[in-house]
């Protein structure tokens, strides 16, 4: 049987070309974990490459969604606790004693006076989520208002460009929201909602005002 041959020295790459292929690796390396890698899972994008790429979106909602999973945890773990606190336990007592306050209303999610120029209704199943943003220039206004029925959301209104993003507010177990979206800079600004419950739930909203464009991202 014949075998092939070995490379002979000459036919060997030399320490010089290991060491630029080396080089080259680790430029690569770094180049993807900048890039892509920081933006996609931790929502640091120092180059602003990731945003272009819209990666950096994605490694905002996986940092959103480990801080609602650790606080959920930190809920549950606390609960057993609060069960066994002999105040707790008097206070829970006295609170059955007297009849339950009627829960509040939503806000309503068509305003009256406000003539709505989008509305876009969409259900989330538990544990989904969706992104619904308006395009807008900087120092616009949008008029907002939604509401869920079925149960309740967490939601966190914030926007972004090009090597730029803002969160101007977040909630968790909210039922209904409304008041003026003002961009703090042009790109795209709105909401992001999650569905936390153990059922369906649809939610509402409407929108009016100085904004190009609206589009459900996800």
């Amino acid at each position: 049987m014949y075998n092939s041959d070995s490379p002979t020295r000459a036919e060997l790459p030399s320490s010089k070309q290991l060491l630029r292929s080396t080089i080259l690796a680790a430029v690569s390396a770094v180049v993807l974990l900048v890039a892509v890698v920081l933006p996609a899972e931790y929502a640091v994008d120092p180059t602003g490459i990731g945003r272009v790429l819209r990666m950096a979106e994605m490694g905002e909602i996986k940092q959103e969604l480990a801080a609602e999973a650790a606080a959920d945890a930190a809920a549950a773990s606390a609960a057993p606790a609060q069960a066994t606190d002999p105040v707790a336990a008097v206070t829970a007592t006295s609170n059955a004693a007297q009849p339950p306050a009627p829960a509040p209303a939503p806000a309503a999610a068509a305003a009256p006076g406000i003539e709505w120029r989008d509305e876009l209704p969409f259900t989330l199943a538990p544990g989904e989520g969706t992104e619904i943003k308006l395009k807008m220039a900087e120092g616009a206004k949008a008029q907002y208002a939604w509401v869920v029925d079925g149960g309740q959301v967490n939601f966190d209104t914030h926007g972004d460009a090009r090597g730029k993003s803002i969160s101007y507010e977040k909630g968790r177990g909210v039922a209904a929201d409304e008041g003026v979206l003002e961009a703090a800079f042009a790109g795209n600004h709105g909401w992001y909602w999650r569905n936390r419950g153990q059922a369906n739930v649809t939610v509402i909203l409407r929108t009016s005002g100085d904004y190009s464009d609206i589009k459900r991202m996800k």
